[in-house]
């Protein structure tokens, strides 16, 4: 393999951003994710920048890469009347970016938004509405990486076709790359993995490879097309080993961080799992 695999895993800032990346590094990753505030919360968090600044050095002088995952109540699809509205999350959002590129990160992931009670094109539009007004003001590296869900909350963001297609229609594409979750994709029933093949063609013909910043590396406690959003550690679930290498090591994901969102090793870290994954490349 040419390209140099970026394997690492889901860490916590309790003891700040620094902190997390030699935490990251210490376990043997050369990638990681993290929340930029508290997971549960859109609460706006004061950037530390003296924190984010000794990130930037340690990962710049260990090569690590690093992407920022938004809260869990974050939902791009959410109107001016929601609770909470789209300017909650819009202000969120620039928040995240502003931590992620003090933290000298690729991009901040969000789910790709639901729907809930509304109408399917209501939804798209407010997801729309979202991504223009968080990224007109924002002139950051840091980009808005949208990622595929599993529909276990409805439909939408389940294919590719749509996350291509709102990248499309957005005023600001060039601000916007892609997070490919292997669980959410498997349990949509977008990827089956005897035939990956039709995935990668898929992904190639709507143009969605060439803006792929990040895969989240999951295994899925439940079948395909379940539509059930859980994870297993790599190998342990219903994907299995070597659909999910044959996978990652396709040339469109190569050189990408993947990144585990899984339960740790009995040793408190992801080391093993991250050394089972290594291995997929050294053939």
């Amino acid at each position: 393999m040419n390209a140099e695999p970026y394997i690492g895993a889901h860490v916590s800032i309790r003891g700040g951003y620094a902190q997390a990346a030699r935490a990251a590094w210490g376990s043997g990753a050369n990638c990681f994710q993290y929340f930029p505030k508290n997971p549960r919360s859109l609460q706006l968090k004061v950037l530390e920048a003296k924190d984010a600044g000794a990130c930037v050095s340690f990962c710049r002088e260990k090569g690590l890469l690093s992407i920022a995952h938004t809260p869990y109540p974050t939902n791009l699809a959410a109107g001016e009347g929601d609770a909470p509205n789209r300017e909650t999350m819009v202000k969120s959002l620039l928040n995240d970016l502003e931590i992620a590129e003090a933290c000298g990160s690729l991009g901040i992931v969000a789910h790709f938004g639901h729907f809930h009670k509304l109408e399917p094109l209501q939804g798209y539009q407010n997801i729309i509405q979202c991504i223009n007004d968080t990224l007109q003001s924002w002139n950051g590296k840091a980009k808005l990486l949208i990622e595929n869900q599993a529909g276990n909350g409805g439909f939408e963001g389940t294919t590719l076709e749509e996350l291509v297609k709102i990248r499309e229609l957005s005023r600001y594409p060039e601000k916007i790359g892609f997070c490919f979750d292997t669980c959410h994709a498997f349990a949509a029933g977008i990827w089956n993995p005897e035939r990956t093949g039709e995935l990668l063609e898929s992904g190639d013909k709507l143009g969605y490879w060439p803006h792929l910043a990040a895969v989240h590396l999951n295994d899925s406690r439940y079948p395909y097309s379940s539509k059930r959003d859980r994870h297993a550690r790599v190998g342990s679930g219903h994907i299995g080993t070597q659909g999910m290498k044959k996978l990652l090591t396709s040339e469109p994901l190569l050189g990408k961080p993947a990144i585990l969102e899984t339960e740790k090793g009995p040793d408190g870290t992801h080391k093993n799992e991250m050394a089972e994954v290594r291995s997929w490349f050294e053939s």
